[in-house]
């Protein structure tokens, strides 16, 4: 069995557990093991698959991620929570919702995938820098730039493909998400650029 059918298993597992009795986010997330880094950082990449600016949401989930991913490059199991977020135990329903969602995008992105490149996600050197990713990432995310288009696309994308290299043991998924935070760095570069020099327009045309 892959990576990928344990962490669908576990969240059936999970899902059932929650059916029956108060599931706890630290239980749920003890029980998916390693894979409890991918379940959550994609969740919390979700809400940037898209072209809109979420102001303050974003320098929220964006510092998380960073902590998780910084939590992964140090070689942690399982995420670590705070113990009021980790026994807080979400209902059913909640339950239900995040597990499809989340099986819904990793189902639909790792069509892109296949079994390469192993060593780079399988050692120890690979997570490490597969957590680097994700932690710069979510810095990158935090940066308070509303109204931007797009500005948090790219790297949300850049977390969805440390995960999937995680799961799918898809070395060239590191690849692609290394891809996606130079072009945030070069777009974000690209639009200070433009401010700069309308702004240094204006001036020069007030002055003249």
């Amino acid at each position: 069995m892959g990576r990928y059918e344990e962490l669908m298993a576990a969240f059936a597992a999970c899902r059932e557990t929650a059916e029956s009795r108060r599931l706890t986010l630290g239980e749920a997330f003890a029980s998916l093991k390693e894979s409890g880094f991918v379940f959550v950082c994609v969740l919390q990449a979700l809400p940037f698959l898209q072209p809109l600016s979420l102001g303050p949401v974003s320098t929220a989930l964006g510092l998380s991620l960073a902590v998780l991913g910084w939590q992964m490059a140090r070689g942690r199991p399982a995420p670590w929570l705070p113990a009021r977020v980790a026994g807080w135990a979400p209902g059913p329903a909640t339950w239900r919702r995040l597990f499809t969602v989340a099986t819904k995008v990793l189902g639909f992105f790792r069509r892109f995938t296949r079994r390469r490149m192993t060593s780079w996600v399988s050692s120890e050197r690979g997570r490490r820098a597969g957590g680097l990713m994700i932690a710069a990432a979510g810095l990158l995310i935090s940066l308070p730039l509303a109204g931007i288009p797009f500005n948090n696309s790219l790297p949300a994308l850049a977390v969805v493909s440390v995960a999937l290299g995680e799961l799918e043991e898809d070395g060239f998924m590191l690849v692609a998400a290394a891809a996606a935070l130079v072009l945030t760095v070069v777009y974000f570069a690209a639009l200070a650029f433009l401010l700069v020099h309308a702004g240094g327009a204006v001036i020069g045309r007030l002055g003249s």
